[in-house]
């Protein structure tokens, strides 16, 4: 039951991936040469057809084929395959173009925002940097107006303490130009961070809900595993899977061909083996009839001697001679 059912085994494999060879070559050929797709669909679909039906050929009337015919179909198979695969590779590069396209746009958008992040990055440290010089020049100052004592001595050589009004008065001025320009640092560093919050949130969004790093992240470890680029490693890919793909499919058709050849019982294939001749005409052989000839050894007396011996009454006498005993 297992060999029977293994052949059958053998062929839907060999037509599961030869009709999936020839989805993925189609496909691609109608892309490739995209102003003719139809057209193109229908004759690669018929060259697939004709590709499996060569490699059946080929195997089952290799012994009987002409050398030119032979030779020539085996070329066509080997060409057929070379297109299958263009057209393979055709299709699978074109979806990669399609999802490195889609990276290359979630690519630029990040490229964006970094670029305003590191110009906001930019302005904070320059308010920074001006922010804890106005906090050096307040404390200063406030440290001026604390300090701002005059001391001299009168004519009676007492040393008198007191404040100068009009150096007050400009330190106090000086101060609050400062303050208001502290105040208006900080509401500006404030926004600054906020929008450098709200950057790195939109960076964090536009690359979780692309779901290119899914699809492209294998392929970005290989690149950085081995520092090629990217196109590199899917071209490598693609080499690999078109040089498997096809090739298979011809191999699993000339298989199940085979499989199918061994279910033929035994007498079968002895009376396939045993060569056949064109019968002959029956011809009769002549029949030879042999004639009995009587001839005399004895001579003439004898014969009439022994010709008595047959008479009737001669036989009865001899009869009742041998009853009574004397013969």
């Amino acid at each position: 039951m297992k060999q029977k059912l293994f052949p059958f085994i053998i062929a839907l494999s060999a037509l599961a991936v030869s009709a999936s060879a020839a989805f993925y070559s189609v496909s691609g050929l109608s892309k490739l040469f995209a102003g003719a797709a139809f057209a193109v669909i229908i004759m690669a679909a018929s060259l697939e057809v004709a590709k499996l039906v060569i490699a059946s050929l080929l195997y089952q009337y290799r012994k009987n084929l002409p050398k030119l015919l032979k030779y020539y179909l085996s070329v066509a198979c080997l060409v057929l395959i070379l297109i299958t695969s263009m057209g393979i590779y055709g299709f699978l590069s074109a979806a990669y173009q399609e999802t490195a396209a889609l990276a290359g746009n979630v690519d630029a958008q990040i490229a964006l925002i970094e670029t305003k992040r590191d110009n906001v990055k930019e302005q904070l440290a320059v308010y920074s940097d001006e922010k804890e010089s106005i906090n050096e020049a307040v404390k200063d100052l406030r440290s001026g107006l604390s300090n701002n004592v005059i001391q001299y001595t009168d004519t009676l050589g007492n040393v008198l303490t007191t404040t100068s009004s009009s150096t007050r008065r400009a330190l106090e001025k000086q101060l609050d130009q400062a303050i208001e320009r502290q105040t208006e640092i900080n509401t500006r560093v404030d926004n600054l961070n906020q929008q450098l919050f709200d950057y790195e949130t939109e960076i964090v969004e536009v690359t979780s809900n692309a779901n290119v790093a899914g699809e492209l992240g294998p392929l970005k470890y290989l690149s950085g595993l081995t520092g090629k680029p990217m196109d590199q490693i899917i071209n490598w890919l693609l080499l690999v899977i078109i040089f498997v793909f096809d090739p298979l499919a011809i191999a699993l058709v000339v298989a199940a061909n085979f499989a199918f050849a061994q279910l033929k019982p035994k007498k079968e294939i002895m009376k396939e083996q045993i060569p056949h001749h064109t019968p002959q005409p029956f011809i009769p052989k002549p029949k030879i009839v042999e004639k009995v000839v009587e001839k005399n050894i004895y001579g003439e007396e004898i014969k009439e001697k022994l010709e008595l011996l047959d008479h009737p009454s001669v036989k009865e006498a001899i009869k009742n001679a041998r009853r009574a005993g004397e013969l």
